[in-house]
């Protein structure tokens, strides 16, 4: 799918962004918020994000067909070289490379930043999650089983993992986000 990824502007994007998580959060088991956040919270989110690491969109004909961020995998300091990742595509644009495209696009900033290894974190049952993370070269590393709770059942979570780049010792501090 054609398109351009940029950054995300908050005041722009906001709307459109929680419009495509609202069904992640509603619908399915795939995010376990109970209630989709604001336009006013993603602003928030956005904003924060944009602090430590890329918040990216994918855009195409001026419509946002999905998102891609990073945050800190853990707050503790000696941490600060590892990001969890996230993306979210729009239910028309689906499987059109649109999540693959903003995943590749972040995983090469988060890189250039420092960042030294990404994580993400997959509720169970989801193999095009699964599939598209594995193919960008993520490992599973770890499963919970019956950790999280939503629509009446229990879910399992996975993690997966990618190195970014290699280890150095000290490591430099990730700098600014950019695209």
């Amino acid at each position: 799918m054609s398109g351009t990824i940029r950054l995300a502007r908050p005041d722009d994007d906001a709307a459109a962004i929680a419009a495509i998580y609202a069904p992640f959060v509603s619908d399915s088991h795939v995010s376990f918020e109970l209630a989709a956040p604001s336009e006013a919270e993603i602003r928030d989110r956005i904003r924060a994000t944009l602090e430590l690491a890329p918040w990216l969109v994918h855009v195409t004909d001026s419509e946002v067909d999905g998102y891609a961020y990073a945050s800190a995998f853990k707050d503790r300091p000696g941490y600060r070289w590892s990001v969890e990742t996230s993306v979210y595509v729009r239910g028309d644009r689906r499987r059109q490379g649109v999540a693959r495209r903003l995943m590749a696009t972040l995983l090469d900033a988060l890189a250039r930043q420092g960042f030294h290894n990404a994580v993400a974190v997959i509720a169970l049952p989801n193999d095009p999650s699964v599939a598209l993370f594995e193919s960008l070269g993520f490992r599973r590393v770890a499963l919970f089983q019956g950790i999280g709770f939503k629509l009446g059942a229990w879910w399992d979570v996975g993690m997966w993992q990618r190195e970014l780049r290699e280890k150095q010792a000290p490591p430099a501090e990730p700098t600014r986000p950019t695209v």
